[in-house]
């Protein structure tokens, strides 16, 4: 069976947690791209198909056995090389994702990433149904409408929870000390916010408290506005605060970087089929000041870049818990049968050419927000240290 395949160009690289941002209304895959031609099965695939069809005693459908045979290929790519986000769409699944990423459907107000038994709640976001339905951060969402998404792609499942403007959804959730519950809700026009940000007090001083929520188009003009807003303010330092962001638009997550960073490389990508790239700081950078990153195991891929970029040139001192450690992007890549391939298809480096491929970062200064309890143990911590840092400036 010959396959045609769409790849998407690395520049319009998207580099995070499946479903980062998905319920919300932000995409977290690949761009437009390129033709290409792969092959999929093999002869030996090829020839037991064609034997089935011929002998076995029941009557078989073919597609579902190419469906089954693809499957298979990307179930071994997974426990072979530990790969927790390549996956297989048939055509139905394809134009599921397709409808989930295209903007035009709604969501409930949720940034989640995939866990075994379905999606784990890592951010709700303020204003919008799910805050409304009382679901909170560290829920799992186990089944959407009476249908069980343990094991389905979260881009998938994301898509079964998004829809049009004032159509509903049933969800079942799991808390975290194991109750569960069906929860209607219904869906609305969301609006994640990118940016948000206020001035704080440590030990008598104002600073910055600035929440990046991902790297979609324009994020780092955003983010800057924001913090020389504050700055104005008479803001002597910053408190970034990456948790719960999933990742987003390479692009970004270096543009973002080049807020802080004047110059060198933010971070390199490498794959078997793709060309190496460095990718640089852009220049005029805000004149440092003392800050701190907060980070948990929710922050991951861009956010993990522009964190690591930060602590390693010594910008910034790390606080919280360790990253989720998501080395490697995705492409997904269009075959003729009308199915895709979401192919795990390179990793990336840090500045200093480490890759934090199952191991995250480690934060300078641990620190974790304890859920269902109403100070935030980790903000506290995060802004101890920064005052602690203002106080010994000379």
């Amino acid at each position: 069976m010959s396959t045609a395949a769409t790849r998407a160009l690395i520049a319009g690289l998207v580099i995070g947690l499946a479903a980062g941002l998905l319920i919300g209304g932000q995409t977290d895959r690949l761009g437009d791209g390129v033709a290409d031609l792969i092959g999929v099965r093999g002869s030996a695939s090829d020839d037991a198909i064609d034997v089935i069809e011929e002998n076995y005693f029941e009557e078989v459908d073919t597609s579902e056995l190419e469906d089954a045979s693809i499957r298979g290929m990307v179930r071994e790519l997974r426990e072979r090389y530990d790969d927790r986000f390549s996956h297989y769409f048939d055509a139905g699944q394809l134009r599921q994702f397709n409808q989930a990423t295209s903007g035009s459907f709604s969501g409930i107000g949720l940034s989640v990433r995939e866990v075994k038994r379905g999606l784990r709640v890592t951010t709700v976001f303020d204003n919008t149904p799910a805050k409304r339905a009382g679901i909170r951060e560290g829920d799992e969402i186990l089944a959407v409408d009476g249908r069980s998404i343990a094991g389905e792609p979260a881009d998938l499942a994301t898509g079964m929870i998004k829809g049009p403007p004032g159509t509903t959804v049933e969800l079942k959730v799991r808390t975290p000390s194991g109750n569960t519950r069906e929860i209607e809700l219904e869906r609305a026009e969301v609006r994640v916010p990118v940016v948000e940000g206020k001035v704080r007090r440590t030990g008598g001083r104002k600073v910055a408290y600035m929440q990046l929520s991902g790297f979609s188009e324009g994020a780092h003009g955003e983010l800057r506005s924001e913090v020389e807003r504050l700055y104005g303010e008479t803001a002597e330092g910053l408190v970034l605060d990456l948790r719960g962001n999933g990742g987003g638009l390479l692009n970004e997550a270096v543009l973002t970087s080049s807020v802080f960073i004047e110059d060198g490389v933010i971070v390199s990508t490498a794959g078997r089929a793709q060309p190496d790239q460095d990718y640089e700081a852009v220049g005029d950078a805000l004149e440092p000041r003392p800050m701190v990153v907060l980070i948990n195991r929710d922050t991951a891929s861009a956010a993990e870049i522009l964190a690591s970029a930060l602590g390693e040139r010594g910008l910034a001192t790390i606080v919280g818990t360790r990253s989720f450690g998501k080395g490697s992007f995705q492409e997904v890549i269009e075959l003729e049968d009308g199915g895709a391939l979401d192919l795990t298809v390179g990793e990336y480096l840090t500045s200093e050419g480490k890759s934090l491929a199952g191991k995250g970062i480690r934060p300078d200064v641990p620190a974790k927000d304890r859920l269902r309890t109403p100070p935030d143990e980790a903000l506290r911590r995060g802004l101890e240290v920064l005052g602690r840092e203002l106080g010994g400036q000379q």
